[in-house]
């Protein structure tokens, strides 16, 4: 399977994502905050750092659940600007 190349776009919202899990983790360990939300470390230090732009909704809405953050808010500190 090929994978569709991101738009800058998509990659803009992956950073965003990643940016608002790191202000919400806040003093948290990666290892704990994946535990609690069933994710590897791996897989959140790669959110966390742009390299997986777009996770699964699954994955965000338990990182969501783990650090207490609504996903209206997620939805809205990281969907695509509107002009």
């Amino acid at each position: 399977m090929v994978r569709t190349p991101l738009t800058p776009e998509e990659r803009e919202r992956g950073e965003r994502l990643g940016a608002l899990l790191r202000e919400a983790r806040g003093g948290r360990s990666m290892v704990e905050v994946a535990a609690s939300a069933g994710l590897s470390a791996e897989t959140l230090r790669k959110i966390e750092t742009g390299r997986a732009p777009t996770p699964a909704f699954f994955t965000v809405a338990a990182l969501a659940e783990a650090l207490g953050l609504s996903l209206d808010d997620v939805l809205r500190r990281c969907a695509f600007a509107v002009a």
